[in-house]
């Protein structure tokens, strides 16, 4: 290998290196799933996975998936919620239709979440293909 070829290829490595410890690039995962592949997900979730539906009060009182925990999109503090959570956690994300959630996933893709599941369509699509719903 001549000097230059061995330059351009130390450069390569040094590339290479410097990508992977600044983490590889973009390796966070956003999946838009669908009622069916959502319960799929679910039903072998990825460890520590947390459901956050992030409707009022009320409309998860009304009804919600199992284990979900409720974060109100439309407090104030929401980002800043969303923000103290651990964002190295796999997470499923999931409204009324979908409207909600697809602000909150650009709100965690802003946040460095690594790892976040939306249910399209919200819980009117879980509903609609007989999946079953918590009280």
């Amino acid at each position: 290998m001549t000097h230059k070829g061995r330059r351009i290829a130390a450069l390569a490595i040094a590339g290479v290196l410097t990508l992977s410890a600044c983490g590889g690039g973009d390796t966070a995962v956003f999946d838009l799933t669908s009622a069916a592949e959502s319960q799929v997900l679910l039903a072998d979730a990825p460890s520590g996975l947390v459901i956050l539906d992030i409707r009022t009060p009320d409309e998860f009182n009304a009804g919600h998936l199992a284990g979900a925990n409720n974060l109100d999109f439309y407090e104030p503090d929401f980002a800043a919620s969303l923000d103290e959570l651990d964002k190295d956690l796999p997470y499923f994300v999931y409204c009324r239709s979908g409207n909600r959630s697809a602000t909150a996933i650009e709100t965690m893709k802003d946040l460095g979440f690594t790892e976040v599941y939306e249910l399209d369509g919200g819980i009117v699509s879980w509903a609609e293909a007989g999946l079953p719903i918590d009280n």
